[in-house]
């Protein structure tokens, strides 16, 4: 068993009106299937919905890789209720903070720190590990699991994760933003012959021009360097809030006549590897 399901695709914000009921609006949460293990890629408000399944299918180790933390990535994490749960373990692991003297744990703990937010970090009973990496490490999450990670071109960092599992790979390469005509070489080697790719396809490449420096990129790109790495297939993510059903259905339309290898994600949309 190999899986990705998406529980959250938008990017920057959540978003709530009958434009946005097709594709979702909650912002980044990624429920990985590795054989055994179920793990998590981001925090966004996808992983409340999450939480009630893995309540439900009594998930008791609990890993949570992060992009990095912004809001959008994170902000779902004070209402993942099996953090709560001392009968639970969770790991949580970032690459984005540990050259810049910050630590993930840090960072939560601010986050949860009145009066932003009303209970603190340590009520989490079930967090056991916070573990900082430097973004280029390599690790295995479990026995059958092997992790690469990459930097990623965004405001304050973020890392991008290639997840190999039986023989399969799935990369997360959210949030990135390209320099036209120059392929990032960390995302290639990366992605490279990879399964499935997740990248952050914010704008369009007409879109683009208007938002250098905000740290996002384009499902253009995304194909571009999916055919150059020699990738299977793409999912288009990270979904501008702009992008109301009607937007999305047409990159949709242009993405598969640019490429057939694409996929746009919407909210609880699995994609099996296996």
């Amino acid at each position: 068993m190999f899986y990705v399901r998406f529980w959250g695709v938008r990017g920057s914000i959540a978003c709530s009106s009958p434009d946005h009921v097709k594709y979702g609006g909650n912002t980044s949460c990624v429920e990985v299937g590795a054989g055994a293990h179920r793990f998590i890629l981001d925090a966004g408000t996808g992983i409340r919905s999450l939480s009630k399944v893995f309540r439900e299918d009594d998930v008791r180790t609990i890993v949570l890789l992060l992009s990095h933390t912004h809001w959008d990535h994170i902000t779902g994490l004070p209402f993942f209720r099996p953090a709560y749960d001392p009968n639970r373990r969770m790991h949580i692991f970032a690459g984005h903070l540990k050259s810049q003297g910050l630590s993930i744990q840090r960072v939560l703990d601010h986050q949860m720190t009145e009066p932003v937010f009303p209970v603190p970090l340590e009520a989490m009973k079930a967090i056991v590990e916070c573990e900082d990496f430097d973004a280029g490490d390599s690790f295995e999450l479990f026995s059958d699991v092997r992790v690469r990670t990459a930097p990623l071109n965004h405001p304050n960092r973020a890392t991008g994760y290639r997840i190999e599992h039986a023989g399969k790979v799935v990369c997360y390469v959210t949030d990135t933003e390209h320099v036209p005509g120059r392929p990032d070489e960390n995302i290639l080697s990366l992605i490279a012959g990879a399964d499935l790719v997740i990248y952050d396809s914010t704008y369009t490449d007409a879109e683009f021009p208007a938002h250098i420096g905000w740290g996002h990129s384009t499902w253009e790109e995304g194909v571009r360097l999916c055919r150059m790495a020699g990738a299977k297939q793409l999912a288009i993510f990270h979904h501008d809030p702009d992008h109301e059903d009607d937007t999305m259905d047409r990159v949709a339309e242009e993405a598969q006549a640019m490429w057939s290898g694409t996929v746009v994600t919407r909210q609880c949309m699995t994609i099996r590897l296996d």
